[in-house]
């Protein structure tokens, strides 16, 4: 449940990922000089290069809803130096996915989001040590409660690995707080993914979580191992790079707000 993508740009199944595999190419240099936003002739914002609208790479516009958001893309493609660097566009590239593939996939892509409600992994607590259980409670209790105070959803808890299903009107409650918008559902989806749970990316995108809580709580379990082992330089690596992806899930959600 909680392995996540072995490559941020990555296969996959799911739709999202199989878009950002799609986006993988070759490195192009930069061809432009300015960098403005503009308004969309049938409304939102575009983001303009030396005057001509940024399209996706399936060709539709680049548009955003808000003034924020266009700003916020258009700085990344104002830092980037002799050479287009996908890696460093992060909320470019979330909000390419969310027009190319989880518009025409929304049905699809909520339906990851809420598979991930039935087995999330702040349902599955640890036997020890004491330390660890207390741990986990500090992080996961609070989001859960949230889910049972605000929305009626309470969620079973159990003990080690074993499978305990939950009550089909949490689920259900939980389902219903999936976005529909396409930009919010990407960000959705995103989170949900590289934090393993769809309480946290829930939480998060409804404002009751920010992204060092929710990035903290998803990796209760890794920090504890690290404390006693030790860090690994690669999963360190992939974890900052996960952690990139992260923010700018979270941004794009404070950005439509």
């Amino acid at each position: 449940m909680r392995e996540l993508m072995e490559d941020l740009e990555g296969g996959g199944e799911d739709p999202v990922t199989r878009a950002r595999a799609a986006q993988r190419a070759p490195r192009m240099k930069r061809f432009y000089t300015t960098v403005t936003t503009g308004p969309a002739e049938d409304g939102g914002f575009v983001i303009l290069l030396d005057g001509k609208s940024v399209r996706t790479p399936a060709r539709g516009l680049l548009r955003a809803p808000t003034q924020a958001l266009a700003s916020a893309m258009a700085e990344e493609w104002a830092a980037q130096e002799s050479e287009i660097e996908p890696s460093s566009m992060p909320l470019t590239r979330l909000v390419n996915v969310a027009l190319d593939r989880v518009t025409p996939e929304a049905a699809a892509v909520r339906e990851e989001v809420a598979s991930y409600t039935g087995t999330d992994m702040l349902f599955y607590r640890a036997e020890g040590p004491d330390s660890l259980v207390r741990r986990q409670a500090a992080h996961w209790d609070p989001v859960l409660a949230v889910f049972a105070d605000r929305h009626g959803a309470r969620f079973f808890l159990a003990e080690g690995i074993r499978h305990v299903a939950q009550p089909p009107e949490a689920l259900a409650a939980a389902a219903a707080l999936i976005p529909q918008d396409p930009l919010l559902l990407a960000a959705v989806h995103s989170m949900t993914t590289l934090t393993g749970s769809a309480l946290l990316a829930l939480a998060l995108a409804g404002g009751h979580l920010d992204a060092d809580a929710a990035w903290a709580a998803a990796h209760v379990d890794e920090d504890f191992n690290r404390e006693q082992w030790g860090e690994d330089e690669i999963a360190s690596a992939r974890r900052s790079a996960r952690r990139i992806e992260m923010d700018a899930a979270a941004r794009l959600v404070a950005l439509l707000a």
